[in-house]
């Protein structure tokens, strides 16, 4: 059967590489830091395929036609999209695909009842993939990628609880529908708190951010559910916070494991809070 050999989450900011220099220096250590612990451990995975969940910044979908989540299953996946390339200031990178293995995502998403699309068309990147690709380096790996981006915009879209389950569905169609001894990674992609283009543009919840890792940190699942509402994601940043959604849906997908905190940091103009962790997969989960 296939199995989940990784499994992380980091921020995805565009300040990370356009402004990443301007950084205090401390800010700058963190985000190296962690993105080079994430870095390292995506290479020393040996990873057959990373699943990237992300959220759409309404650049694929149109408004009063979105699906909860869109799958991209093109054979390469090109970035930044055009319109994205001046403010994100990174090179044009290119990653392979598996459409083969995003069919079955989305056939066995679908028949597991999650409102899920796909193209086979390059999806239009901008950050949520972008940053974590150039960070990581990703590229430079050669390990495909499947982009599964997600509505965290334009409600109604899947609270904490339905993303929770869908990323057990998740789980499941990897261990049974996919071919065996195939080795996934899960990266989550989003947040922290931020209100982009809101009265709050420049404020940056710490208070959140910290509260956030440290119920991940331990490992409380539960706890997680039920206190990480949409109405906490709100109140820590309005239409932005509410991209760790996808956080949790990774959570869902591995169970109750120790999560270790890389780092977090917070400057004004990255206009979010930055943060990154990282799940250990060599040991089963707690209650499972």
């Amino acid at each position: 059967m296939a199995n989940i050999s990784l499994a992380v989450a980091a921020s995805h900011a565009p300040g990370l590489i356009g402004m990443f220099d301007q950084a205090p220096r401390e800010s700058q250590q963190v985000v190296s830091s962690a993105y080079g612990s994430l870095a390292r451990q995506i290479r020393e995975a040996d990873l057959d395929v990373i699943i990237m969940v992300a959220n759409d910044h309404m650049a694929n979908n149109r408004i009063r036609e979105y699906p909860d989540f869109i799958v991209g299953m093109a054979p390469e996946h090109r970035g930044p999209a055009e319109f994205f390339k001046d403010w994100l200031a990174c090179d044009e990178y290119a990653i392979p695909g598996r459409p083969d293995i995003a069919e079955k995502i989305l056939n066995g998403l679908s028949q597991r009842g999650v409102r899920v699309s796909a193209t086979r068309e390059n999806l239009n990147f901008d950050d949520n993939i972008s940053v974590p690709v150039v960070k990581t380096e990703i590229e430079a790996s050669g390990v495909p990628i499947i982009p599964i981006l997600q509505n965290v915009t334009v409600p109604p879209f899947p609270d904490q609880h339905r993303c929770y389950e869908i990323g057990r569905q998740l789980a499941d169609l990897i261990e049974n529908d996919l071919p065996s001894d195939l080795r996934v990674g899960l990266f989550a992609t989003g947040g922290m708190s931020h209100e982009p283009g809101g009265v709050r543009d420049f404020w940056i919840d710490e208070d959140f951010d910290n509260w956030f890792l440290g119920l991940l940190a331990n490992g409380d699942h539960d706890k997680v559910l039920a206190e990480v509402t949409l109405q906490r994601l709100e109140e820590a940043g309005s239409g932005g916070t509410g991209e760790l959604l996808s956080w949790i849906l990774v959570m869902g997908a591995i169970g109750e494991r120790h999560c270790n905190v890389l780092g977090y940091t917070a400057w004004d103009k990255w206009r979010c809070g930055i943060g990154a962790v990282s799940w250990d997969m060599t040991s089963a989960p707690a209650g499972r």
